[in-house]
Protein backbone atom coordinates (compact mmCIF):
# COMPACT_ATOMS: atom_id res chain seq x y z
CA UNK A 1 0.00 0.00 0.00
CA UNK A 2 1.26 3.16 -1.01
CA UNK A 3 2.37 6.26 1.71
CA UNK A 4 -1.05 8.09 -0.32
CA UNK A 5 -3.10 4.71 0.34
CA UNK A 6 -2.62 4.44 3.83
CA UNK A 7 -3.13 7.94 4.94
CA UNK A 8 -6.33 8.30 3.19
CA UNK A 9 -7.28 4.60 4.78
CA UNK A 10 -6.31 6.78 8.19
CA UNK A 11 -8.69 9.35 7.80
CA UNK A 12 -11.30 7.43 6.73
CA UNK A 13 -11.00 4.32 9.42
CA UNK A 14 -10.45 7.23 12.29
CA UNK A 15 -13.65 9.00 11.22
CA UNK A 16 -17.54 8.38 11.62
CA UNK A 17 -18.16 10.50 8.65
CA UNK A 18 -15.76 11.91 5.95
CA UNK A 19 -16.06 14.19 3.30
CA UNK A 20 -13.28 14.08 0.55
CA UNK A 21 -14.30 17.81 -1.27
CA UNK A 22 -12.90 20.82 -2.72
CA UNK A 23 -12.34 23.44 -0.09
CA UNK A 24 -13.57 23.10 3.55
CA UNK A 25 -17.25 22.88 5.14
CA UNK A 26 -16.93 26.47 5.61
CA UNK A 27 -15.80 27.98 2.40
CA UNK A 28 -16.46 24.66 -0.19
CA UNK A 29 -14.96 25.30 -3.59
CA UNK A 30 -17.00 24.16 -5.70
CA UNK A 31 -20.81 23.34 -5.88
CA UNK A 32 -20.58 19.89 -5.50
CA UNK A 33 -19.04 19.65 -2.56
CA UNK A 34 -21.17 22.80 -1.15
CA UNK A 35 -24.09 20.74 -1.95
CA UNK A 36 -22.17 17.52 -0.12
CA UNK A 37 -22.03 19.89 2.89
CA UNK A 38 -25.34 21.62 3.15
CA UNK A 39 -27.01 17.48 2.62
CA UNK A 40 -24.51 16.63 5.76
CA UNK A 41 -25.71 19.92 8.02
CA UNK A 42 -29.01 19.06 7.10
CA UNK A 43 -28.70 15.65 8.45
CA UNK A 44 -27.48 17.11 11.56
CA UNK A 45 -24.36 14.26 11.04
CA UNK A 46 -20.74 15.62 12.17
CA UNK A 47 -18.40 15.06 9.75
CA UNK A 48 -14.63 15.08 9.06
CA UNK A 49 -14.36 17.53 6.00
CA UNK A 50 -11.01 16.40 3.89
CA UNK A 51 -9.85 19.78 1.48
CA UNK A 52 -7.86 17.83 -1.44
CA UNK A 53 -7.27 20.94 -2.90
CA UNK A 54 -4.12 21.28 -0.11
CA UNK A 55 -2.74 17.86 -1.62
CA UNK A 56 -2.45 16.92 -4.67
CA UNK A 57 -1.18 13.47 -3.31
CA UNK A 58 -4.62 13.17 -1.64
CA UNK A 59 -6.61 14.57 -4.71
CA UNK A 60 -4.97 12.25 -6.77
CA UNK A 61 -5.18 9.02 -4.75
CA UNK A 62 -9.13 9.18 -3.49
CA UNK A 63 -9.70 8.99 -6.68
CA UNK A 64 -7.78 5.53 -7.07
CA UNK A 65 -8.28 4.45 -3.42
CA UNK A 66 -12.45 4.42 -4.04
CA UNK A 67 -11.91 3.61 -7.97
CA UNK A 68 -14.48 6.68 -8.44
CA UNK A 69 -13.23 9.60 -10.88
CA UNK A 70 -14.68 12.60 -9.13
CA UNK A 71 -14.44 14.65 -5.59
CA UNK A 72 -16.36 15.10 -3.33
CA UNK A 73 -16.20 11.60 -2.26
CA UNK A 74 -18.42 10.39 0.87
CA UNK A 75 -17.40 7.65 3.04
CA UNK A 76 -19.55 6.23 6.48
CA UNK A 77 -17.64 3.81 8.58
CA UNK A 78 -15.16 3.59 6.26
CA UNK A 79 -17.08 2.58 3.11
CA UNK A 80 -17.32 4.74 -0.13
CA UNK A 81 -21.09 6.09 -0.49
CA UNK A 82 -20.58 8.06 -3.30
CA UNK A 83 -20.59 11.94 -4.59
CA UNK A 84 -22.79 14.52 -4.60
CA UNK A 85 -25.32 13.45 -7.05
CA UNK A 86 -25.53 9.95 -4.84
CA UNK A 87 -26.12 11.32 -1.65
CA UNK A 88 -28.53 13.62 -3.29
CA UNK A 89 -30.56 10.70 -4.68
CA UNK A 90 -30.05 8.73 -0.96
CA UNK A 91 -30.73 12.48 1.03
CA UNK A 92 -34.03 12.71 -0.99
CA UNK A 93 -35.33 9.23 -0.83
CA UNK A 94 -34.59 9.04 2.74
CA UNK A 95 -31.96 6.21 2.75
CA UNK A 96 -29.04 8.53 3.71
CA UNK A 97 -30.48 9.60 6.96
CA UNK A 98 -31.15 5.90 7.40
CA UNK A 99 -27.39 4.77 6.83
CA UNK A 100 -26.40 7.11 9.23
CA UNK A 101 -28.54 6.06 11.83
CA UNK A 102 -28.03 2.28 10.89
CA UNK A 103 -24.67 3.20 11.28
CA UNK A 104 -24.81 4.89 14.26
CA UNK A 105 -23.39 8.05 13.44
CA UNK A 106 -23.03 10.62 16.08
CA UNK A 107 -25.01 13.80 16.03
CA UNK A 108 -23.30 16.85 15.33
CA UNK A 109 -22.50 18.80 18.37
Amino acid sequence: MSDTNARIAEIVNSNDVVLFMKGTPLFPQCGFSSRAVAILERLGVAFEGVDVLQDMEVRQGIKAYSDWPTIPQLYVKGEFVGGSDIMMEMYEAGELHQLMADSGVAPAA
